[in-house]
């Protein structure tokens, strides 16, 4: 059995229930919308983030889930398909897990469509059925998440970022809504707000870690569905390479900054950039960094009981550091 298999075991008969109740969630009664919203569906990913909310639900309240949990599950998913939908006319890319994107498909506009009236149909899926505490916890996620790409495009163009600079950019891209799946799954079910609070941080400290393994695999020789360097390309400040930035000699620095500002697009200046990252401890590292989040989100989970929920995001965990792609 694969590792995700392994994580949904517990919330086998939950995920299965949600998948139905989340194709319902995106029907409309445009021809056109649910050709394309067809086409997300039978496209996902490996859904972890509605594993979260389930595994957390499960765990928090020793092994149920209601209604809300469901809704607050598909909210999460409607509002990350919309994302990533958007995310890819912003980066201008044709293709996403290894299928054309809906931009590539269909156009800009079409796509900038979809992403809104998915992004709308998750708020009326919450205010619809009166969890305005569960749409907050959504809506301050979509905040961060759109400050996080801008403060992230501001700081490219200076190439001036600091690490604390950067941990805010991944807190507030990737982190926040890792930590919404874990905060809404534990609302959605319990009362008790110091331990939504406790499964909100547990979630965040996740998806810094989550972050940092996608910044190294821009290292990495391996076939992972993205080519080696295209961080470096695209000028996006990482992790490791901000490291080095700030531990090697000036003269060193001022050649780095150059070869990203001015040689992004020359294959061999590319593969000399990522030597010298390596070589400079910048991998290292990012790896420390990564370790201590998830000993830090590992921590967190000590609180509750032992339980097969417990388990699976412990498992989770784990996978989020060790995994290939």
């Amino acid at each position: 059995m694969n590792i995700t298999s392994q994580i949904k075991q517990p919330i086998f008969t939950e995920m299965e229930l949600f998948e139905k109740k989340f194709h319902e969630s995106m029907t409309s009664k445009v021809a056109l919308l649910n050709r394309i919203t067809y086409y997300i569906v039978n496209r996902k990913g490996k859904q972890m983030r509605p594993m979260f909310v389930f595994l957390t639900a499960k765990m928090v309240s020793g092994g149920t889930v209601n209604e809300r949990t469901y809704r607050g599950a598909s909210v999460i998913e409607l509002i990350h398909t919309a994302t990533l939908v958007h995310d890819d006319v912003v980066d201008d890319s044709n293709r996403r897990r290894g299928f054309f994107s809906i931009n590539a498909l269909w156009k800009n506009k079409i796509a900038v469509l979809v992403g809104d009236y998915l992004l709308s149909k998750g708020l009326l899926l919450s205010i619809d059925n009166g969890d305005f505490d569960l749409l907050r916890i959504i809506s301050v996620a979509v905040r961060e998440m759109s400050e996080g790409e801008l403060l992230q495009i501001e700081k490219a163009r200076r190439l001036d970022i600091t690490e604390d600079v950067y941990y805010e950019i991944i807190r507030k891209k990737t982190a926040t809504l890792i930590a919404a799946c874990c905060a809404l799954g534990a609302k959605a079910v319990i009362e008790d707000d110091a331990q939504v609070e406790n499964m909100r941080k547990f979630g965040e400290l996740i998806g810094m870690a989550f972050q940092i393994k996608d910044d190294l695999f821009d290292y990495s020789e391996e076939a992972i569905g993205k080519p080696t360097g295209i961080d470096i390309k695209e000028q996006k400040m990482t992790l490791p390479l901000i490291h080095v930035l700030n531990t090697c000699t000036p003269q060193e620095k001022k050649w780095l900054i150059n070869s990203i500002k001015n040689h992004n697009k020359d294959k061999k200046r590319v593969k000399e950039v990522i030597a010298f990252v390596k070589n400079n401890n910048g991998l290292a590292y990012a790896e420390n960094k990564m370790v201590e989040f998830q000993q830090e989100a590992l921590a967190l989970l000590q609180n509750f009981e032992d339980s097969e929920y417990k388990d699976a995001l412990t498992l989770m965990v784990n996978y989020v550091i060790e995994r290939k792609k």
